[in-house]
C-alpha cells in the first residue's frame, strides 16, 4: 500500500497540477461504476425468471396473476405492472411510470457523460502546459546543462495525456453498459404497454 502511494505521490509530482482533478474524476467514476453496477443487478434479479409470466399475465388481463407476480418487486418494472393491473390507459400509464422511473434508471448518467468529455481535455490542458514549460526553459537566458529539466516538461505532457484518456475509458465503459441497460428497460416498459393494451379496464374490473 505505501508503495502505492508513493507511486501516486511520483505520478502528482511529474503530472503536475492537473493530476488531481483527473485522479478526483477517476475515484468518482469507480465509486459510481459500482453503484450502477449493483442497482442493474438488482433490478435484473428482480425481474430474471419472471419477465415471461408476467407479460403472459399481462396479454390475458389477468389481474390478479400480475399482481401476485409483481407483489415482491421493488423495480419500476412492479410498479408498471401493479398500475396497469389497475387499469387505465395502458400507453398513459407507461408514460407517467417512465417518467417517473426515468431519474433512478439515468442517475449518474450526466456524470459519466460529463468525465468522458472533460478528462481528455484536461489531459490535453495538462500537454500543454508541460510544452509551455518546456519551451520557456529553452527560452531562458540561462545555459541549460542538464537535459532532465527540458524531459520535465515532456513527461508532465505525456503523463498527463495517457492519464487524461484512461480515465475517459473508466468512464466510458460503465457509460456504456448502462446505456444499454437503460434502453433494455425503456424497451421492456413499452413491451409491457403494449400486451397489457385494451386488456384492463375500470369496467371490467367492476363488471367482475
Amino acid at each position: 500500500m505505501s508503495e502505492l502511494f508513493e507511486r501516486l505521490a511520483e505520478l502528482v509530482d511529474r503530472g503536475g497540477v492537473v493530476v488531481w482533478p483527473l485522479l478526483l474524476m477517476s475515484v468518482i467514476s469507480i465509486a459510481l461504476s459500482f453503484e450502477r453496477g449493483v442497482f442493474w443487478w438488482r433490478v435484473n434479479a428482480s425481474i430474471k425468471g419472471r419477465f415471461q409470466r408476467l407479460m403472459n399475465a399481462l396479454r390475458s388481463g389477468d389481474a390478479a396473476e400480475v399482481r401476485s407476480i409483481s407483489r415482491d418487486d421493488v423495480s419500476p418494472f412492479g410498479e408498471l405492472a401493479e398500475r396497469l393491473a389497475d387499469g387505465g390507459d395502458s400507453e398513459g400509464v407507461s408514460i407517467e411510470v417512465v417518467e417517473q422511473a426515468r431519474p433512478r434508471i439515468e442517475r449518474y448518467m450526466l456524470v459519466f457523460s460529463m468525465i468522458i468529455t472533460a478528462a481528455p481535455m484536461l489531459g490535453i490542458l495538462g500537454t500543454v502546459l508541460g510544452i509551455i514549460r518546456s519551451f520557456e526553459l529553452l527560452g531562458a537566458q540561462e545555459t541549460i546543462t542538464d537535459p532532465r529539466d527540458i524531459s520535465g516538461g515532456i513527461a508532465e505532457a505525456l503523463i498527463t495525456t495517457a492519464l487524461g484518456l484512461v480515465v475517459a475509458l473508466l468512464a466510458l465503459v460503465p457509460y456504456t453498459a448502462c446505456r444499454g441497460q437503460v434502453e433494455r428497460a425503456l424497451g421492456r416498459f413499452e413491451a409491457m404497454a403494449a400486451a397489457a393494451r385494451g386488456r384492463f379496464t375500470g369496467e371490467d374490473e367492476s363488471e367482475a
